[in-house]
């Protein structure tokens, strides 16, 4: 039998067609999640400012939606180390602001649910585009500067030392003036934990490192006395069942989160989009990323009614369910199950753990997100754009978090804007013997038909390029060595045409014919672009007849005699 399609029906999709050969599998896969996960849960709940229980909600929560709303029959989504920083960092200086009239917590939730409904709508109108609106630079950059909010702010903890400052650079001079105070005993517990998993990693990805290193840890600490040395302990987990706690914001609380939720949720749906293509439910069928971010969204509205914070799509544990053998969604299940029975029968077993210990697993985290060998590749083949991402990273890294992130969003919108308001159009020649007329490498002059100019434009003729277009065809003409007497517009890669960009064509088209110059269109070849040229009036104020297939057959109706091949 196939595997089944991540896709067919709406409930529970990965499990359509279960197969019991694969039972041992999910569930195999599901104990080394639940082992992975445990640690970095509380670990990120950590990072964001919540208590460590609001982690392990958070994975019982994403777990949830992800098989029963989701496509992706390996992906896992919980509480995660991307964005927890951006929710910590952005909203704890409004929750002082506010000067006690709205908790910490209580503004989490709000957020949570609103970045919930974001994606749910996003969903809901099948919004898998608006990933890829951000581009591989700009991510990279965003997460090497993600990466050092994360290992600097848990240096303290890891140093037993007090960090001062409101910027990332003044805490980092902050601690450095310390370092002479350090406390050896937690950072030898955090280096500890942060060595074993590192190794655990490199060993394979199905051994629980972080796992193992927080009982290591628990072990020292008992061994040596720690706990008389500044080496802080977790609070035991709370045993009550969770319960609703959210309350329906004001309007100025909603406003007020609202621009915190719209980045945390394109950081949710570019880092879903990145797992579903890498760890695909089927290797020649791409999953549906649109339902995907669905099942985050409600991930996280059931993680704010519990009380806990955002969810989000994550690559190395989705790793861990495909590497571990799991083939579906009842591997997230049977590692939910098994967090409960953590939570609730091995509960005061937390306070056995140091803080130092979870410090060791975020500055893990914090080193994995900083990919050094997709630095190398863009470094080496992405030409200016490793500048993209140094500059993604700097503002990240200097401005407060949320302000660099969403910088780093508009950077990357900026870049695609640039790249479309100022496309390459080249001058075409025809390659010697054949009828192919092609742009000549390295500035090159190939074979040209006197008084013929064949002009192609790059990029859709939208109202961002129309100008710019239009005056590179004129430097075009006047740049030829005899008068113009055809203008033969090579519209292969013009996939678009808007109003702006068709009137400004117009009327270029119109220019060039009172100075006695005949216009050609060829190779308009998408029904998009040739449905937009026809609606907007381009076609007619050409004329049909001087529309074409090829430049050849252009020049050969249009040209001065004698101009063919």
């Amino acid at each position: 039998m196939a595997e089944p399609g991540a896709k067919r029906g709406w409930l529970f999709a990965s499990l359509r067609g279960y197969q019991a050969a694969w039972l041992s599998g999910d569930l195999v896969a599901a104990l080394t999640l639940a082992a992975i996960a445990i640690p970095e849960q509380l670990a990120t709940a950590k990072l964001a400012g919540m208590p460590a229980f609001a982690g392990l909600l958070a994975f019982v929560a994403g777990s949830l939606a992800i098989a029963a709303f989701g496509a992706n029959r390996f992906m896992s989504v919980g509480a995660d180390s991307t964005i927890a920083p951006i929710i910590a960092g952005a909203l704890t200086p409004m929750a002082a602001a506010a000067g006690g009239s709205t908790s910490y917590a209580g503004m989490v939730i709000m957020m949570t649910l609103t970045c919930g409904l974001i994606l749910l709508i996003a969903g809901l109108l099948r919004g898998g585009w608006i990933a890829d609106l951000i581009s591989t630079p700009v991510i990279i950059g965003f997460l090497a500067g993600v990466s050092a909010h994360i290992i600097i702010g848990q240096l303290p903890v890891a140093l037993g030392v007090t960090a001062f400052g409101d910027s990332l650079v003044e805490r980092l001079v902050s601690i450095a003036r310390q370092l002479p105070n350090a406390n050896p005993y937690p950072l030898a517990v955090a280096a500890g934990v942060l060595i074993v998993t590192m190794l655990a990693e490199r060993l394979s990805g199905r051994v629980p490192g972080a796992l193992i290193g927080i009982a290591l840890s628990a072990l020292a600490v008992w061994l040596f006395g720690m706990r008389g040395h500044g080496v802080a302990m977790l609070e035991p987990l709370p045993i009550a069942a969770p319960h609703a706690a959210f309350t329906l914001p004001t309007l100025d609380q909603f406003i007020l989160v609202l621009p915190i939720a719209l980045i945390v949720a394109l950081v949710c749906m570019m880092q879903t989009a990145v797992v579903a293509r890498s760890f695909p439910s089927e290797a020649s069928v791409p999953d549906d990323i649109s339902r995907d971010y669905l099942a985050v969204g409600v991930g996280s509205i059931i993680s704010a009614l519990l009380g806990a914070f955002a969810v989000n799509a994550s690559p190395p544990r989705t790793a861990v369910v495909r590497e571990s053998g799991g083939r579906s969604q009842l591997v997230g299940l049977a590692a939910v199950a098994l967090v409960v029975v953590v939570a609730f029968f091995l509960a005061s077993a937390f306070a056995l753990i140091p803080e130092a210990a979870l410090s060791g697993i975020l500055i893990f985290v914090g080193l994995r997100i900083f990919r050094v060998a997709e630095m190398r590749r863009i470094y080496r083949y992405g030409d200016y754009e490793f500048l993209l991402l140094l500059a993604s990273a700097a503002l990240v890294v200097l401005l407060p978090i949320q302000i660099g992130v969403t910088m780093a969003i508009l950077l990357s919108l900026a870049h695609s804007i640039y790249i479309i308001a100022r496309p390459d159009c080249a001058v075409l020649s025809r390659v010697s013997g054949t009828t192919v007329w092609w742009k000549e490498p390295g500035g090159a002059t190939g074979e040209q038909v006197p008084g013929v100019l064949v002009f192609a434009p790059g990029a859709p003729i939208h109202f961002t390029n129309a100008a710019y277009v239009r005056g590179k065809l004129n430097a075009a003409i006047t740049a030829m060595p005899e008068p113009c007497r055809l203008v033969v517009i090579e519209a292969n890669g013009v996939i678009d045409v808007d109003y702006t960009g068709s009137q400004v064509l117009q009327a270029a088209i119109a220019e060039l014919k009172a100075r006695g110059i005949a216009v050609a269109l060829a190779r308009l070849e998408t029904p998009r672009a040739q449905r937009a040229a026809e609606v907007t009036g381009l076609i007619a104020a050409l004329g049909s007849d001087h529309v074409f297939r090829s430049v050849e057959d252009a020049i050969r109706a249009k040209g001065p005699a004698g101009s063919t091949g």
